[in-house]
């Protein structure tokens, strides 16, 4: 349910032996094997994993397995999410197309199941909402319109969330830890204010934990950032796009290798409002994978080590022929060629 430096929060299976009778804890305090640690294994929130000697009156115990993913995120790092609940604000701060296609390719980059929402519709005219409502659609999504602060529309959004695991995402500022006291009160998440200024939230978030919801849900708060990495293959670029992948489906480009930019017969370009996003995300992909391909080969040059923190990292290799002493014997030889040299002089 959440990892703080080294002690994992576990809660125990209902359906489990180590919780049949109401004396035993419904959670856990855990640390993690060292066996684990040596072979590089992480533990993660959302993790399922196996607990061997609980000591339920300390309510502590030991993390000794951790059993397959279905899904693995690295930011935040959260394991079996179902869906990703994108959180935007209407109003204060402004919502901006560029930042919000942004998050959404790298949402889609996931192939997690998506749910948009936009928050802080007391804030805005009708006829704002609906414009929005109209582009958004254009786009390839359907958002939920709530209201937070007045609690408009916040059931439906609950009936999206009320089983698996959802990853809470979105800029600082735009009401992810207010929207997650709403749905659980009991979480107290603690609230930032918005930038007068600069019309920008600060973090409030510090670390990843797992929610309780109603039925089997589980709601995941994920520290705050105002722009993803999009870390994509530039052939993926266009699939993130609802728009291109209706394109694609209708036909088929000249060259199976398109990228969608100048290329003759291509069926992806063209005029939709999201096109030249798309050429600079692109951009974006291909100056990314242009810059990997100058570093040196990670397996040549480095070795992977465990550090004590569990983390692997790479370090550079020695070379051995750099720093290696020379034999005796080849001391010997090179002593007695110099002689030899001498002699002939």
């Amino acid at each position: 349910m959440a990892v703080q430096a080294n002690f994992y929060q576990v809660r125990l299976d209902e359906n489990g032996a180590l919780s049949e009778t109401s004396k035993k804890p419904t959670s856990l305090l855990c640390t993690r094997r060292t066996r684990l640690k040596k072979i590089g294994k992480k533990v993660m929130v959302g993790d399922r994993v196996v607990v061997e000697e609980p000591q339920f009156a300390d309510g502590r115990g030991a993390i000794a397995e951790i059993l397959p993913r279905k899904s693995e995120l690295t930011r935040p790092q959260v394991a079996n999410a179902d869906r990703i609940l994108l959180l935007f604000a209407l109003e204060e701060p402004t919502l901006d197309p560029w930042q919000l296609s942004k998050f959404l390719v790298k949402t889609e980059s996931t192939h997690l199941d998506l749910c948009l929402c936009l928050n802080k519709t007391d804030l805005v005219s009708t006829e704002k909402q609906q414009n929005w409502q109209k582009r958004l659609s254009e786009w390839g999504y359907n958002p939920v319109f709530i209201s937070v602060a007045t609690g408009d529309s916040i059931e439906r959004l609950q009936s999206c969330l009320s089983e698996g695991i959802t990853i809470v995402a979105g800029p600082s500022g735009v009401g992810k830890s207010s929207l997650i006291n709403q749905l659980i009160p009991a979480a107290k998440v603690r609230v930032g204010k918005v930038s007068g200024k600069l019309q920008k939230g600060r973090h409030t978030t510090r670390h990843v934990e797992l929610f309780e919801l109603f039925g089997s849900g589980l709601l995941a708060d994920s520290p705050g950032f105002n722009q993803p990495d999009l870390d994509c293959d530039p052939a993926s670029v266009a699939l993130y796009f609802p728009e291109a992948r209706q394109r694609l489906q209708q036909g088929r480009c000249q060259f199976s290798d398109c990228l969608h930019r100048e290329e003759p017969n291509c069926v992806v370009r063209g005029d939709w409002e999201r096109y030249e996003y798309y050429l600079k995300f692109l951009e974006e992909a291909i100056a990314r994978q242009e810059a990997l391909a100058r570093k040196p080969d990670e397996e040549s040059n480095l070795k992977l080590k465990i550090k004590s923190s569990g983390k692997l990292q790479y370090e550079p290799k020695l070379e051995s022929k750099r720093y290696r002493r020379t034999s005796r014997k080849t001391r010997q030889q090179n002593l007695q060629q110099l002689y030899e040299e001498v002699e002939d002089i």
